[in-house]
């Protein structure tokens, strides 16, 4: 029956499944593309897939032996910038600094983001893939690429590391690391396209630009500009609001309300050498890249230290345990980050729930304990964070043989691993053990009550009912694993590179 309606709407055009979107060239509706790195010199990486829905790499009858993106050539493939709503995937190769686009409807490459330079620490691209982001530690810029104009704006920022993009596309957050002034706290920069008239405006060298730029490029002529967050205190000749920085204790990444109106700066403090974790709200309006103009107000400086009342105006939420990584489900923010312990000189994993309707820590009950423990890792990051089926959030960590857990049997007898599943319905933890490797990226296949993850370089099946191991060794890869992601997932939310 199944193949007599597929033949029926094949005769009609083409094979459709769900939300309208085109059955692939595989036939397969549940894709989990994993990222596969061959370090040698021949073959540096390579895009494979499997069917999820029966945990297998190749066809039916064994033909074709292996499912793969065709005509990928980057070098050793990082990380999947996955957008199942646009049928489309980003990925990095550490290997040279490309980013390629994957079609998920052909299954093949679908162009690669030119003007990049060199290898990037950080990189995203809108959805509608007219802009893409990079930061460049190495190189110290952040790289605007403008692919409608086929322009590519470096834009100069010492100890850049990080960027973060939000979903609708339209602001970029750049972060510097260990960017600390004499009050041991950091500052958040945004770029900005300018209007025709505002490049005549500035034009003529760093004399000619807004009071709050940073860099602005070409320099004589520009055509973006690179902003400090600022207080709106004083207002230049051409309208530009300008004034005392923005300080944070150590911003390393932002996450966005589900509406888009709200940035969340996450300060991770102790993790990375400051003070106290917290996470910070701003509006996002005045940083929106294709405004041309800075035409609202960021809070003034003094508020972020506010009672939070709305978020809105901009404040401070302090976080117990640590913040490098947050993860947004309507009205609750999932902060994840790493407490330390003086007494042992070591880091443990915590996650802390935040109600962002009032703004506040959602306080601690018998019943939904709250920061909870999860697996350690590394401070600042990578982590990995996930929602899937039966309520369940799943964090995976690096280096978490380097935390309390591992370190400390006596303290934690149930014993450490690198990936945590948590109980969104009540906060119950569970940690998966035994300790296999790094965890590099999490897949949930949405409706099928499993995930895929890339953990020591090998791929791993769990389920979400229990956190019980699927069966594998039909899905396992030659080479090393360092990232998966579910082609098909039902949103742009099934990913966690955001």
């Amino acid at each position: 029956m199944a193949l007599v309606a597929a033949g029926a709407l094949a005769g009609c055009g083409t094979t459709t499944y769900f939300a309208g979107r085109t059955l692939p060239p595989s036939g397969l509706t549940n894709r989990v593309l994993i990222a596969v790195q061959y370090p040698n010199v021949l073959t540096k990486g390579a895009l494979e897939f499997v069917d999820a829905y029966y945990d297998t790499r190749s066809g039916y009858t064994g033909t074709p032996p292996l499912f793969s993106i065709s005509s990928y050539t980057g070098a050793l493939p990082a990380t999947i910038q996955n957008m199942p709503e646009e049928q489309l995937g980003g990925v990095y190769g550490s290997g040279d600094g490309s980013f390629t686009l994957i079609n998920y409807a052909k299954e093949t490459v679908g162009g690669a983001v030119s003007g990049l330079n060199g290898l990037s620490s950080s990189i995203f691209t809108t959805r509608n893939q007219s802009y893409a982001f990079a930061a460049s530690q190495s190189a110290n810029v952040l790289t605007v690429v403008n692919r409608l104009n086929n322009s590519s704006i470096p834009l100069s920022l010492p100890g850049i590391y990080r960027v973060s993009v939000n979903p609708g596309g339209s602001v970029a957050l750049a972060f510097v690391q260990n960017n600390s002034n004499p009050n041991n706290t950091s500052y958040v920069y945004y770029p900005q396209q300018l209007t025709a008239g505002q490049t005549i405006s500035y034009s003529g060298g760093p004399t000619k630009w807004p009071k709050a730029a940073v860099d602005c490029e070409p320099q004589n002529a520009p055509t973006w500009c690179l902003f400090q967050a600022q207080s709106p205190d004083h207002t230049d000749a051409t309208g530009n609001y300008y004034g005392a920085p923005l300080e944070f204790d150590h911003p390393i990444k932002a996450v966005f309300s589900a509406d888009g109106g709200t940035a969340y700066i996450l300060n991770c403090g102790p993790e990375c050498g400051g003070s106290n974790a917290s996470v910070t709200t701003l509006p996002i309006a005045p940083m929106i890249f294709l405004l041309g103009q800075q035409s609202g107000r960021l809070p003034s400086a003094g508020s972020l230290s506010a009672t939070c009342t709305s978020a809105a105006t901009g404040c401070t939420i302090p976080v117990p345990g640590g913040a490098s990584n947050a993860l947004v489900d309507s009205s609750t923010l999932y902060v994840v980050g790493q407490q330390y312990f003086p007494a042992y000189g070591l880091y443990g994993g915590n996650m802390t729930l935040v109600d962002l309707t009032n703004n506040t820590v959602v306080p601690s009950t018998p019943t939904v304990p709250n920061p909870v423990s999860i697996s350690d890792g590394i401070p600042e990051g990578p982590s990995r964070m996930l929602l899937a089926d039966d309520n369940t959030l799943w964090i995976g960590m690096t280096k978490c043989t380097n935390g309390m857990r591992a370190n400390h049997p006596d303290l934690y007898p149930s014993g450490y691993g690198c990936l945590t599943m948590v109980n969104t319905t009540n906060n119950t933890v569970t940690l998966l053990e035994p300790y296999l490797g790094d965890l590099t990226g999490i897949a949930g296949v949405t409706s099928l009550h499993k995930i895929y993850v890339a953990q020591g370089g090998q791929v791993y099946i769990f389920s979400t009912v229990d956190g019980s191991s699927i069966d594998n060794q039909y899905v396992t890869v030659t080479g090393v694993a360092s990232d998966v992601a579910y082609m098909d997932g039902l949103s742009d939310g099934n990913n966690t590179v955001y």
